[in-house]
């Protein structure tokens, strides 16, 4: 009985603070849109310079019809907004460069390399920069069909990902599951509801109603010790085998059992969140079978963190089918 009602206060307490992390991305959101309000009151009443009200008269300059035809295109598919970390900003190909190319997407991102989910919930600015290009898609006519979220690899992988192991020699679980479920089951798992509730809020004061969000997991990815161009520029790496040497774990196929497990927890925390109440709107879709870590991993892993160009085309792939 004793177990039962700890079980019940543990549920309930999980749920309260689920509730505070909508509630917080609901206020985050309603800052950003009172900012943004308050921008476009200032635009509105600014006087214009005589010279570019001559030019507003003189209308847009005239574009050579050659580079019209050169640039003609067929309607896009769709539109899509994206918010996300580098799967979403990466050197020469990545999942947004992939839809637009390959699957006629027409897309605009406020996704930056190296974002942490934590950084697109709570950060300052981070829903302003989401509310001004939405503002600005409208003001176009173009409204989105999905709002693409991408993240959490930045959050445990890195400096962090030692904290999730436990060493070797103790003869504990190589996953420290009290960590574990403390930086995935409770910190990103508010960090993404607050995010989703951000967004959700901002479509809805300006639409009436929610946009479409699609967010995905990662993969299986292989804790080899590559890095990005072998360690150099803004990305690195590697980002998993430093932390898995440190605590004393050497062999590359246990290694990847370790990874696999706290993917799938990461993966199984997403679809949790997908299927909570008010969140009807939130489609999760799981990466897991589009890349591989058997003998020809490579293939679809440049490094440890990212696809190759053919690994982020069958991502790309499937969450245009989830779209």
């Amino acid at each position: 009985m004793a177990k039962q009602q700890d079980r019940r206060a543990a549920e309930h307490a999980r749920h309260a603070k689920l509730a505070d992390a909508v509630a917080i991305g609901k206020e985050l959101a309603g800052q950003a849109l009172r900012r943004r309000a308050a921008v476009r009151r200032a635009r509105r009443a600014a006087p214009v310079p005589a010279a570019r009200r001559r030019t507003r008269a003189a209308g847009p300059p005239a574009i050579p019809a050659a580079t019209l035809r050169a640039l003609a295109a067929p309607p896009a598919t769709g539109i899509l907004i994206a918010e996300g970390d580098s799967w979403f900003d990466y050197p020469l190909h990545d999942v947004l460069s992939m839809l637009a190319d390959e699957h006629g997407y027409d897309v605009e991102s406020v996704a930056h390399k190296g974002d942490r989910v934590e950084d697109m919930a709570f950060a300052a600015g981070q829903f302003d920069d989401f509310a001004r290009l939405l503002e600005k898609m409208l003001g176009q006519g173009r409204v989105p069909d999905a709002i693409l979220l991408s993240g959490g690899g930045n959050d445990i992988a890195g400096d962090e990902f030692g904290m999730l192991l436990n060493h070797a020699l103790s003869t504990l679980p190589p996953v420290n599951d009290d960590v574990a479920r403390g930086v995935i089951d409770v910190r990103l798992r508010n960090a993404y509801t607050s995010l989703i509730s951000g967004v959700t809020a901002i479509a809805e004061q300006h639409l009436k109603r929610p946009i479409p969000i699609v967010l995905h997991g990662y993969a299986h990815a292989v804790p080899d010790g590559r890095g990005f161009l072998g360690g150099f520029s803004v990305l690195p790496g590697p980002w998993l085998q430093p932390g898995l040497l440190q605590k004393g774990h050497q062999d590359l196929a246990a290694n990847k059992v370790i990874v696999r497990t706290l993917i799938d927890r990461f993966n199984t925390m997403l679809q949790q969140v997908s299927r909570m109440t008010g969140f009807e709107h939130v489609t999760y879709v799981d990466l897991r079978p589009a890349l591989r870590d058997d003998g020809r991993y490579k293939e679809d892993w440049a490094n440890e963190l990212h696809p190759t160009k053919d690994g982020f085309r069958e991502v790309a792939a499937r969450i245009a089918a989830a779209i």
